[in-house]
């Protein structure tokens, strides 16, 4: 199992995220392409950032919406968020190869990540717009039990897939993730490394509700945006090393 994490997601004066940390632990770097966060010097520097460790990179579009961090849902057509997506995967595919790097794959941000997985509609027109670049690229998705269909959905395009699961997130009864507004949503550090043992051993996780469900995962996100966070990343590398 491969470990992912979103990087890049400074901009300005603004700083998100320990990057310079959380590179050396993780196998993908999910790097923000300037429209829900990330700025040109930025994406540069965490670019070289993944060269210098040798982790492979993806572009981590969004809807346009800088201020709200692309987590608020727009009513973009069809056409406009094909050309959106192209727009910030072209520009990072281009940077990336002034670091001798090539982007393989696309994971989607915060909302349009959330409206790529309830709604068939947006859902297929990311796997359009991903497989219509100049040259293949994978899909990152959330693993979820509709995993099957969703690759149905996929080789109509012939579009790989990548499933992830998340280390800190509660997942409902039926596999969504549970909203962020609801209690217990995001995991505590004990609970986020007893939900990745459970991934690695038994293919499952517990659901908001208790139920086992079992996922199929290519690879775990994690987030590192405090030290605590650092401290767990390189806890869940150990126990993805160890077999645990």
């Amino acid at each position: 199992m491969l470990l992912n994490c979103d990087l890049g997601e400074s901009y300005g004066s603004w700083h998100m995220g320990l990057d310079d940390a959380v590179m050396p632990y993780i196998d993908q770097a999910n790097i923000a392409c300037g429209f829900h966060a990330g700025d040109p010097l930025t994406i540069d520097r965490t670019l070289a950032l993944a060269a210098r460790h040798r982790v492979g990179v993806g572009a981590h579009p969004a809807y346009p919406d800088l201020v709200g961090f692309g987590r608020r849902s727009m009513a973009l057509s069809e056409d406009e968020l094909a050309s959106s997506l192209r727009y910030q995967i072209a520009a990072l595919d281009g940077m990336a190869a002034c670091h001798g790097l090539q982007i393989t794959y696309v994971k989607p941000h915060g909302a349009l990540y959330n409206d790529m997985m309830a709604d068939s509609r947006v859902r297929t027109a990311v796997m359009r717009s991903v497989a219509d670049y100049h040259r293949p690229l994978a899909l990152m998705l959330q693993a979820t039990p509709e995993a099957n269909s969703h690759r149905e959905e996929a080789g109509a395009y012939a579009l790989t897939l990548f499933f992830e699961a998340f280390a800190d997130r509660c997942y409902a009864d039926d596999g969504r993730l549970l909203s962020r507004r609801l209690p217990g949503a995001v995991h505590t550090r004990e609970r986020m490394l007893d939900q990745v043992r459970q991934l690695l051993e038994q293919g499952t996780i517990t659901t908001h509700g208790g139920k086992p469900l079992a996922l199929a995962v290519d690879s775990l996100c994690v987030h590192g945006d405090n030290p605590e966070g650092v401290n767990a990343i390189q806890e869940i590398r150990q126990l993805i090393a160890g077999g645990a």
